[in-house]
């Protein structure tokens, strides 16, 4: 098997102290490289649709929520910024993909939904983009692929725990 970049970190980091317990940079140093390499790769289909990411993130939510959303809903099922959900909502109302109505009781309240236009767009990205985010992982079985999900799925209930409180 191939030495990731992380394993040669790790063997440095034994020469220099060779006791030191290196194990949580082993799963956190791997984790932080992979999010940072799927992050640009996986990105590449949006990108050749005029998506960002967070965009992407926002369609989406409108999309599987199926219903009205407030930006501050948006903000916390994106793990974004109030403030980043409003630029970004404000450039996908400009290209058409999201209307914005005023609450009815409170003027300072905004609902935001999918225009027919932007239901269509995410409609038609997901699918391309979940074959690349596939395509990306096809080194590795699909049993892999589910205990790979399950063990990330644990880590994330325990940072969840831990730092979610942090968070908000």
């Amino acid at each position: 098997m191939t030495e990731d970049i992380v394993a040669g970190v790790l063997r440095q980091w034994q020469q220099v102290h060779p006791g030191l317990d290196t194990g949580p940079m082993a799963v956190i140093g791997r984790l932080n490289r992979c999010s940072a390499l799927l992050q640009q790769a996986s990105d590449a289909p949006l990108r050749r649709a005029g998506l960002t990411r967070p965009e992407f993130d926002i369609l989406g939510t409108l999309r599987r929520m199926d219903r009205e959303l407030t930006p501050g809903r948006i903000a916390r099922e994106t793990f974004a910024s109030g403030a980043a959900v409003t630029k970004r909502v404000r450039q996908l109302e400009a290209r058409g993909l999201i209307a914005r109505r005023p609450d009815d009781r409170d003027r300072r309240v905004t609902h935001l939904s999918l225009t027919d236009e932007g239901r269509a767009a995410i409609d038609r990205l997901l699918p391309e983009q979940l074959r690349y985010e596939a395509a990306l992982l096809d080194g590795i079985g699909d049993q892999r692929q589910g205990e790979l999900s399950d063990a990330l799925g644990e880590l994330l209930v325990v940072l969840e725990g831990r730092l979610g409180s942090l968070l908000d």
